[in-house]
């Protein structure tokens, strides 16, 4: 990669929704290192006026008038091949915005690479998520280029938190499960329809990600002590006194392919994940259920996939909108992810005992979709700037735990409102 560039960041898809939150981010983490360790940036898109109507509003709200004249702008459209180039020649690492991945996120993956800049994405999309590094891999490697998916809400608490986890336990972790809980305040909460579009895409194509794993040809990863237990599709918690069903987003996923990354690469004992969301009471599950059964039907058909995106509103009950989330809204938000963990004492043999010690871990934020994500993201993009010889080998396509596992990420995380804690050690 080459030396120095004019931009240390450049946000692509500044002007979108979830975008317009990372530069917001970016210029409170600019802010900050200002006096220890400049940060050049820029933003991209396709529009030069929204881009500049970005820049005002936060001009406007942060009281930063330096915004308007000081933050540099990249034309560059997810169409136009030479767009994509010049802007990667420009930047040390591009934080692309630009989604659905699976419509929008390669043409960018393939010019960083090309061009020698390191890429991060907010990807929750697991097909997109490995064909990047099916496809491209070897070549960001060579390039020694790092491309690093999901470094948003998908999937940094989960895949860093199974890592922190691992670590505080003493002794040898067999298995862990999490719960993921939401609190919003009066005004609610939502997501903004292009995550629920993202989904509908996803959750059709579903066989396309079968065969592309099938292509990968892994053999099973080993696990020490007891075979993880297999839950229900609905079932009541203990652990979080509510209903939970399965995480379906692609925390799981994510988490695996780090598994399989530090065990293949460094020998690391791979840990069992299991993956929940709180969902709460009787009520709560049959509105899901209700949500569930829409989405199932119609995404069978392109027609139902129109209408599922055209109406994400009508069609989750609420959950989605294209306006997204207030800014009230995201005030009052939280989320939690608690994570039990079983494994061994150090002078346990796995082989010759059950497992015998307990720990319970967690991590928690304010919302999740645009005030969690931004910081993750930019979080992992200044880590990937500053700490490249954490990094593992000279570049490739990683998960965020592979990539971040040997470096300061956590603790850069838990000083900007993404708390990693331990709340129990006990032996079982």
């Amino acid at each position: 990669m080459a030396a120095r560039r004019p931009f240390d960041l450049v946000v692509f898809g500044a002007s979108g929704f979830t975008g317009q939150f990372v530069v917001e981010e970016v210029v409170r983490v600019a802010s900050e290192a200002a006096q220890l360790r400049p940060l050049t940036w820029a933003v991209a898109g396709r529009s030069r006026g929204r881009l500049q109507e970005v820049l005002e509003r936060l001009s406007s709200r942060l009281g930063n008038t330096d915004l308007k004249s000081d933050v540099s702008i990249i034309i560059c459209d997810v169409n136009d091949p030479s767009s994509l180039a010049a802007m990667c020649q420009q930047g040390t690492v591009i934080l692309s915005c630009v989604g659905p991945y699976r419509l929008f996120g390669e043409p960018v993956v393939k010019a960083c690479v090309e061009n020698g800049a390191h890429y991060v994405d907010i990807c929750g999309e697991p097909q997109f998520l490995e064909a990047m590094q099916q496809k491209y891999n070897d070549q960001a490697a060579e390039q020694g280029v790092y491309v690093v998916g999901s470094c948003g809400f998908d999937s940094i608490p989960a895949d860093m938190g199974v890592l922190y986890t691992r670590n505080q336990l003493k002794g040898t972790l067999s298995s862990i499960e999490s719960f993921l809980l939401f609190q919003s305040g009066p005004e609610g909460g939502c997501g903004h329809a292009t995550t629920w579009q993202s989904a509908v895409y996803g959750f059709s194509d579903r066989d396309s990600l079968r065969k592309l794993r099938r292509q990968f040809g892994h053999k099973p990863l080993p696990f020490v002590g007891t075979k993880i237990r297999s839950r229900g599709s609905v079932f009541y918690s203990n652990e979080v006194n509510q209903y939970a069903v399965p995480f379906i987003g692609s925390d799981p996923a994510v988490v695996k392919r780090t598994q399989r990354y530090l065990y293949e690469n460094f020998d690391e004992q791979p840990v069992q994940y299991g993956s929940y969301v709180a969902v709460g009471g009787i009520s709560s599950v049959v509105a899901l259920m209700m949500v569930g059964f829409f989405f199932w039907c119609f995404t069978k058909f392109s027609f139902g996939r129109k209408l599922l995106i055209k109406y994400p509103e009508f069609f989750s009950f609420g959950m989605f909108s294209k306006e997204g989330p207030t800014i009230k809204q995201m005030e009052g938000t939280t989320f939690s992810m608690r994570f039990y963990g079983v494994g061994y004492g150090p002078d346990q043999d796995p082989l010759q005992s059950k497992p015998n010690v307990k720990i319970f871990t967690e991590v928690k934020g304010p919302e999740p979709g645009y005030v969690t994500t931004p910081k993750a993201m930019v979080q992992a993009a200044v880590t990937m700037l500053w700490e490249t010889k954490s990094l593992p080998g000279r570049g490739g396509v990683f998960s965020p735990g592979a990539a971040f596992s040997k470096t300061s990420l956590i603790e850069r995380l838990n000083k900007h409102s993404i708390e990693f804690s331990v709340i129990s050690h006990s032996e079982a």
